[in-house]
């Protein structure tokens, strides 16, 4: 799928359903939950914004006036794509790999030398079910990628938030894929075992209980993290699937998968829109609220991620963070 992606059909299932007490719902685009707002004068940052999603939000982010900063690891394929776009005078670039906590510093430095107070960070980026184990400084990919990457980014530029500033992190369903521990810390490296889509969910548990423990923090300043479910979408990221899940992604398309524009509609939602909560951290799903797996509101376990996650990035990372 490439940048045509929204010329998509509609899925059988989109057509039928209806719409949540937020006036939106499973079909609802990210134009569509932006539509009337004037984002002039605000300023995002949005990772993984080369490709599927993460495109289409920076897409739509400009055509509603705001400035954004795109953060990939192609950045000729991002301005390629946006060539011409509405607001294309308003977009910058800058060079992130998740995977490399020295780039996260320089893309963190990169936005914090800008002297820009951001709205949102809006952290799209993602690897998913990797079939093989593979190591990312001594880590599981998916989970130092998904997880880790972010939390040192985002803990990076936490001063740069804005006043009512958002960071938005998107999770899926399948953090119910998780580990019956939610996050089996003695298995970070994979020295146990190794299953792709129970990594994986841990990795999109992990992304839910940080923006739970981040959100409850910046709240005290009238800030906030969300968590998001973008849908079961047919993207880049589903690559690394063998040849049968892809065939059958191709069947769901038709009938219940959503296109990259309705993926997007809900952290487009909670990024922008005005009557997004901002007393507590929540899970977001379909542009409504939406209730996770039980562990993931486990106040201990997302304390322990937090302290075990600053001690990684400290060891690691160039710049330390608090724990």
């Amino acid at each position: 799928m490439g940048e045509g992606v929204a010329l998509q059909a509609m899925s059988l299932y989109a057509s039928l359903s209806g719409k949540g007490p937020s006036g939106f719902g499973y079909a609802s685009t990210a134009a569509d939950v932006t539509e009337g707002l004037n984002l002039a004068g605000k300023t995002y940052a949005v990772t993984g914004a080369t490709s599927g999603i993460g495109l289409e939000t920076v897409r739509v982010l400009l055509s509603r006036g705001a400035r954004v900063v795109a953060l990939g690891r192609k950045l000729e394929r991002l301005e390629q794509a946006l060539d011409g776009a509405k607001g294309r005078e308003n977009l910058s670039v800058q060079l992130l790999e998740l995977s490399d906590l020295n780039s996260v510093s320089v893309a963190a430095k990169a936005l914090r030398e800008r002297a820009d107070l951001f709205d949102a960070l809006i952290l799209n980026a993602g690897v998913m079910a990797l079939p093989k184990l593979e190591l990312c400084s001594g880590f599981e990919r998916q989970f130092f990628t998904n997880h880790i990457g972010h939390y040192y980014f985002a803990r990076l530029l936490e001063a740069s938030l804005a006043e009512r500033g958002r960071v938005v992190v998107l999770s899926s369903e399948a953090h119910r894929a998780a580990p019956a521990a939610g996050v089996d810390f003695d298995n970070l490296r994979g020295e146990k075992s190794y299953s792709a889509w129970s990594a994986y969910g841990r990795s999109k548990l992990a992304n839910l209980l940080f923006a739970f423990e981040f959100g409850e923090r910046l709240a005290r300043s009238g800030r906030i993290a969300h968590a998001v479910h973008p849908g079961v979408i047919d993207t880049p990221l589903n690559r690394h699937l063998p040849g049968l899940a892809r065939a059958a992604y191709s069947l769901g398309n038709l009938l219940f998968l959503k296109t990259v524009p309705q993926g997007a509609a809900t952290q487009m939602y909670v990024a922008t829109h005005p009557e997004v909560r901002m007393d507590e951290p929540r899970y977001w799903s379909n542009c409504n609220l939406s209730t996770p797996r039980p562990i993931a509101l486990d106040v201990e376990l997302r304390k322990k991620l937090w302290r075990i996650s600053a001690e990684i990035v400290n060891e690691l990372g160039p710049e330390k963070v608090s724990d």
